[in-house]
């Protein structure tokens, strides 16, 4: 799996600041989706299994995660 994740196509959302504080995602050949902090590209990475990704990313579009 680290080569998978070293040798990814890495991409953050149009909407990043110019900070560059946000996260990278990288769909990898197996099928699962690697998450990293863009400031630390060499540090862990988070992996998810499809279902979980999907599963995280609709509770991020419907607000599941926003700060009160």
């Amino acid at each position: 799996m680290n080569n998978e994740l070293s040798v990814a196509n890495w991409f953050k959302s149009t909407y990043s600041q110019a900070q560059g504080e946000c996260v990278e995602i990288a769909f990898l050949g197996s099928g699962e989706i690697g998450v990293r902090d863009s400031k630390n590209p060499d540090g862990p990475a988070h992996v998810f299994a499809p279902g979980a990704w999907d599963i995280f990313f609709t509770g991020v579009q419907d607000g599941t995660f926003d700060r009160p």
